[in-house]
């Protein structure tokens, strides 16, 4: 376990082993919340968008198609009108 101690000033660093499980950098950006338990979790918001295919998938379920997401962007822009 990494443990790292709060400043005056609120700041904390991140120890190495968690930058570099992250994979975060000098100006990477975080986002911190907390979930349904209560506990903190921190989320790196430098994730190549290429990395996040298929997260979603559950077994089953239809691929969208580029037309599909299209439909449904026009779907919704249209029901707000």
């Amino acid at each position: 376990m990494a443990s790292t101690t709060v400043t005056s000033k609120g700041q904390v660093t991140i120890p190495k082993v968690i930058r570099d499980y992250l994979k975060l950098d000098t100006g990477s950006k975080v986002e911190f919340f907390i979930d349904e338990n209560g506990e903190v979790k921190i989320i790196p918001l430098n994730v190549a968008v290429e990395s996040l295919s298929g997260i979603l998938h559950r077994p089953g379920m239809k691929k969208a198609t580029l037309e599909d997401m299209e439909a449904a962007i026009y779907q919704e822009a249209n029901d707000w009108t």
